[in-house]
């Protein structure tokens, strides 16, 4: 594993919405704010100089613990969605992550969260994970 840069206190990753993300009514299906957190956690952790597939090969998983979500306004087909992610709290086996989820194009903030991750040190005596 490669030094520990100094990741910013809260780091923005961007994406936007596709069709594939929305019902009918054209609003992101709930569940899809979890891939967006795990994009804009695996940013913030390659931002701070390691990457999960480095952890990985370092032996080492984030294990979920927690997870909680608060919507408050709907993301919608083609916006521009911008998620904020920083370090709530760090503990020797435990990272709690915060995020805000907001449209890029006006500010709106569309959900809070949260998640709480484990950190676990693999051995499970498989061969390593192949990234090919």
């Amino acid at each position: 594993m490669k030094p520990t840069a100094r990741a910013p206190e809260i780091s923005e990753t961007s994406v936007r919405v596709n069709y594939s993300e929305t019902d009918q009514m054209g609003v992101v299906y709930h569940a899809r704010y979890l891939v967006w957190l795990d994009v804009a956690r695996t940013e913030h952790l390659r931002l701070a100089g390691m990457s999960y597939r480095e952890l990985e090969e370092a032996g080492l998983r984030l294990a979920v613990s927690e997870v909680a979500v608060r919507y408050r306004r709907p993301a919608r087909y083609d916006d521009r969605i911008r998620i904020r992610c920083w370090v709530r709290d760090l503990a020797s086996r435990r990272i709690d992550f915060g995020y805000a989820i907001e449209r890029e194009e006006d500010g709106t903030l569309l959900a809070t969260a949260c998640d709480d991750r484990v950190v676990r040190v693999w051995s499970s005596g498989l061969p390593p994970v192949s990234h090919a």
